[in-house]
This record gives C-alpha cells, sequence and structure tokens, in this order.
C-alpha cells in the first residue's frame, strides 16, 4: 500500500538513513551554519585548498572531458560518496529528494489524498483519504487511476515515483484523473482541487479493557505530541488507569516532540536527555517540567529492532527513571543527532554534529567504523543471525557500559534500549506462500472486494459486534486462495494452514478499517490494531506484565534488573 506520502519500513540497509532522522536543533539555527561554523584557525586553510582542489577537477571535466556530462550528478555523487567517510548517519539529499523527506515529518502535504497500489502494472485507489478532496469527490476504493490529467498512468513500469509526482502538486490547483470503475462500462473524469492532506502519526489509542488502554505511536513528527495528548485525554475519560506505549518500528522523528511525551509520564524536574559534540555550542540539556497527563499509572513501552532516535530517547528517559517497564526486543541503537542544513539550491545535508545520552549517561548509539557504512547497516542482519530475535541469551552485554537506573538498577550502553522483559519474535505462522501473497497484495485486495460487496449488511452492527462476532470462514479463505491462483501463485496446501490464522486476521481487519474506520476524521486506524494485536505475541505478553510494571512504579526493584530478561 501506497499513498502520496509514503514512508519506507525500517530495514537493515542504508535506507533507514533516509528516514526522519532526530532533530534536535532547529532549521532556524541550521541556516546560521554557514557563516559560523568554519571560523578561523589553520583548519580553514585546510578547506580551502580542499575545495580549491574539488573546484579544479570539475572544471577540468567540465571543459575537456571528452563526452558531455551532467555537472549537477556528479557533484551530487561526489558529495554523496565524500560522506560515506563519516559516521553512518551523515547524509546528503539532493532537491527532490530533500523535499520529499521534509514532508515526511512536517503536518501534512499537498495533493489529491488517496491511499494506492500498484498491482500489476495498474494504480488501484486503496481508500480516498479521510476528509481529502478525492473523498469529497466521490472517488472510491477499488477505482482505477488509468490517467492524469491525460497522461497515461497505468502502463507497464509505472513506478511510486510516478503516481507522487502525478498526484502531488500545490494546493488550489486543479488535476483531472480517468477513473475506470467496476460495473461501469465507460471511464469518468474526475476534476479533483488539491489542497493540504494532514499526516498522522498516532496510528492507534483504545481501551483493552476497563483499565488499560493503548497508544501506537509510528513515528515523531509535527503533529505527534498534539496527537499524543488528544489520545491520553480520550482515554483517560474512557477509565485509563494502565498504559501499553507501542513504539515498535518507530524510526524517530523531533526529538522535542519525544522528550514531551516524557514529560507526560515524568514528574518534578528531571533530565529527559542531554547532547554533547565537539562544539559546546550543540550541547544542551532538556527537562521535564510540566504537570503531566500520566504521571501516576503503570506504564509499559514496547519496543523492538526498529525503534530508533527519538523512541530510544524516550523509552531510555522512562527507563531510567524507572518509570515505565521495557517490553520487547533490543532497540535499533541510533544516538547520533543531525542537524538538517539547507543548501542554496534546496539540497540539504544532515550533519551528525552530536551524540544524545539518556538521564544515566548512556549513550545507546551502536559501534561503527568511520567509513564502514556497509558493515553497520548489516547489523540488523548479524543480530537475526546470532539468534539475537529469537533468544535472549544471544543479546552481547558491554559490561564497560553499565549504568545505574534512579533506583539503582543496572542498564546497558553502547547498542539500544535493553528490554527489561524480552520477547522472542514469533515466524511460527510465516511461509513462502504467505509473503506471496503479500507481495501480490492478495489479501487487501480481496478484503477490500467484500467490504465493498458487504459493507452495507456489516454497518448495521458496531465494529465492536463484529470484533467479537464476525469470522473469516472457509469459503472466503476459499475465494482468496482463487485470486492468488489467478495471479501466478501456486497453492501450497500445508503453508496455507500454517499461515491461515494470519490470512484471517488480516482480511477481518483490513475489512474493519474500510467499514468502520475510514468514518475517523483522527487518522487512527483503531480497528486494525484491536483485530491484530490479540495475534501479536509481544503485545499479548506485555498485557501479563503490569504486575511487574506496577511494581516497577511503587520502587519495589527487587525482581526487575535487565540482566535477567525473562524469554
Amino acid at each position: 500500500m501506497s499513498h502520496e506520502n509514503q514512508e519506507k519500513p525500517v530495514s537493515n540497509s542504508k535506507s533507514v538513513i533516509r528516514l526522519p532522522i532526530i532533530i534536535s536543533i532547529t532549521l532556524a539555527a541550521g541556516m546560521l551554519l554557514g557563516s559560523t561554523f568554519f571560523s578561523g584557525g589553520k583548519k580553514l586553510t585546510d578547506v580551502a585548498k580542499g575545495y580549491a582542489k574539488f573546484r579544479e577537477v570539475l572544471l577540468l571535466v567540465e571543459n575537456n572531458y571528452v563526452d558531455s556530462v551532467n555537472t549537477e550528478e556528479l557533484v551530487d555523487y561526489s558529495i554523496s560518496k565524500m560522506l560515506e567517510k563519516l559516521d553512518p548517519h551523515t547524509a546528503y539529499f539532493n532537491t527532490e529528494e530533500a523535499t520529499a523527506a521534509r514532508s515526511q515529518l512536517d503536518s501534512g502535504f499537498d495533493g489529491i489524498g488517496v491511499e494506492f497500489n500498484i498491482y500489476n502494472d495498474t494504480v488501484y485507489v486503496v481508500t480516498p483519504l479521510s476528509g481529502g478532496p478525492s473523498e469529497a469527490v466521490g472517488i472510491q476504493s477499488g477505482d482505477r487511476i488509468l490517467k492524469v490529467n491525460k497522461e497515461v498512468l497505468s502502463a507497464p513500469g509505472v513506478t511510486n515515483g510516478q503516481v507522487y509526482k502525478l498526484l502531488r502538486g500545490k494546493r488550489g490547483t486543479k488535476v483531472t484523473l480517468t477513473i475506470e470503475r467496476l460495473g461501469l462500462k465507460d471511464n469518468m473524469n474526475f476534476e479533483v482541487v488539491r489542497n493540504r492532506i494532514p499526516t498522522y502519526s498516532v496510528d492507534a489509542a483504545y481501551m483493552v479493557d476497563k483499565e488499560i488502554g493503548y497508544i501506537k505511536v509510528s513515528r515523531f513528527s509535527e503533529t505527534t505530541f498534539d496527537e499524543f495528548k488528544s489520545a491520553l485525554s480520550t482515554l483517560k475519560a474512557d477509565g485509563l488507569k494502565k498504559l501499553v506505549l507501542d513504539l515498535r518500528g518507530n524510526p524517530g522523528g523531533y526529538m522535542e516532540r519525544a522528550t514531551s511525551i516524557a514529560d507526560e509520564f515524568i514528574s518534578g524536574d528531571k533530565l529527559l536527555v542531554y547532547t554533547e559534540g565537539k562544539d559546546s555550542r550543540f550541547d544542551r540539556k532538556t527537562r521535564s517540567h510540566v504537570e503531566g497527563g500520566f504521571e501516576q499509572g503503570a506504564v509499559i513501552v514496547l519496543v523492538d529492532e526498529g525503534s530508533a532516535s527519538a523512541s530510544e530517547i524516550l523509552a531510555g528517559a522512562l527507563q531510567d527513571h524507572d518509570r515505565a517497564l521495557i517490553v520487547g526486543r533490543r532497540s535499533y541503537g541510533k544516538g547520533l543527532v543531525q542537524m538538517p542544513i539547507k543548501l542554496s539550491d534546496g539540497a540539504e545535508l544532515r550533519l551528525t554534529i552530536s551524540r544524545y545520552y539518556t538521564p544515566s549517561g548512556r549513550s545507546i548509539q551502536k559501534p561503527y567504523e568511520m567509513g564502514k557504512g556497509e558493515d553497520y547497516n548489516q547489523d540488523l542482519t548479524h543480530r537475526y543471525d546470532s539468534g539475537e530475535f529469537f533468544n535472549a541469551d544471544s543479546i552481547k552485554f558491554d559490561k564497560t557500559k553499565a549504568y545505574k537506573t534512579d533506583g539503582g538498577r543496572t542498564v546497558y550502553g553502547g547498542g539500544g534500549i535493553m528490554p527489561d522483559v524480552f520477547v522472542p519474535r514469533d515466524t511460527l505462522m510465516n511461509s513462502k506462500y504467505l509473503f506471496e501473497l503479500y507481495a501480490k497484495n492478495i489479501i487487501r485486495e480481496y478484503a477490500l472486494r467484500y467490504a465493498n460487496d458487504n459493507s452495507k449488511r456489516l454497518e448495521k452492527q458496531t465494529f465492536d459486534e463484529y470484533l467479537k462476532t464476525f469470522e473469516v470462514s472457509d469459503a472466503m479463505i476459499s475465494e482468496l486462495v482463487k485470486d492468488a491462483t489467478k495471479s501466478g501463485i501456486k497453492l501450497n496446501e500445508k503453508e496455507l494452514n500454517r499461515s491461515k490464522p494470519i490470512v484471517q486476521s488480516q482480511t477481518k481487519a483490513i475489512i474493519g478499517r474500510y467499514v468502520w474506520g475510514r468514518k475517523h476524521k483522527n487518522g487512527l486506524n483503531n480497528e486494525v490494531y484491536e483485530v491484530l494485536n490479540p495475534m501479536d505475541n509481544v503485545y499479548q505478553n506485555a498485557l501479563k506484565l503490569f504486575s511487574k510494571a506496577s511494581e516497577l512504579e511503587n520502587g519495589n526493584f527487587s525482581s526487575l534488573n535487565t540482566k535477567k530478561i525473562d524469554k
């Protein structure tokens, strides 16, 4: 599934750098960098010599090379290769990439507001975004976008990038979509006026039972703190006494949003995070200072190998102050702070200027060698191969980097946030057949078709009734398998039976989201998480650990130590 603000998942490769990176200094401060950063001294002479040499070579190539060259591409390439000699998170974005990257953290973007799939070189509308211009003009789930302003879109080799380029644009501008709709003989043209499309970062907020609440934060964007405050307020009104805060797969974002959320849990005047760099101007300390919305009540934070940067700041602050029980697997381990510096042509340099430390003094940055980014970016693969995702004993602690929480518990730095309670990755129901269904969007396409065909009947009940009573039948699975076979996926009965519970839950979740979730105006996907979480072993284990979380809150640390990790 994609939409005009598609976010790439956290992976084991350098694409991690392409995700929103924690920003501790404002862009306004970044603007000042050029005039103050290289100030005086012998090093200025070294920089001048290097610049003169590069300029000389570039001019020689431009004026004398046997073939014509694209100088701009050469410069972009040389900058990128130069930065590879530094740490793994210093990065350069050309003008186009910088614009796309910044929109990941902005409060929204301008476009027509659709989620889409590319399937067999055809662009399908998954759903119009709630409150967006496409929904307003009547674009429906399942519509095929054939042309945009008479330019053919559904064609062999169509890419996400092409779709973004054609659908995004300045608010107020018009775009004509040629749509093919099932059941209609003739194509239709829709004129859509682009507008601001809000993006959300709190994916779910619901009550698990009368006391336990669940909030899922997928990143730390411009609006995250406001979304979180609203979600927390709603849950408190519903009786919230204990909270599960899910930060799994959250790659980070604005550090200030993470510390603001930490302040909601931590009372008094306490250190939340501090940064230190070569230049003291970039050193800062952030402390709690407001009366938070949930300073009392047991808290469990879920993390995994996809939780990075700002997620680790939040989890680390809560762990160091003994405010939350950390459950899951070791987090990613990114403790370097980047300053975003907008260059004159709109490109952007994200330069590592400092390291951040949790309140106990931990740097959670995992080890790296300067200029050896390839091995660094294979770290998650190494964790998998070593068995760390499946066995707590495989986690390697650096005994020289031991620190103490407020209550005297031992925690370790140098490689992410270590969980208080380890829960292994669950792969028992995975299969090649399941992955093939995912790859060709079979489950989603079938679920959306079922929802379209049965929405009037389903809407006669509440979602809670649907959650409790609806079952994806064997007949439905048979229809889905037929779709898969038509798409060239050969049926493997054994693998299907192994993965059947996942197929059923995914199908039920997508149907629930389409029928009930699209009516929300707050970006929440509660319907999806309420269906899928009962299948999630980390979530299910967390619900059983509130006795430990309550002990932690009450200052009873005897049974809690990160050296003793449960399997």
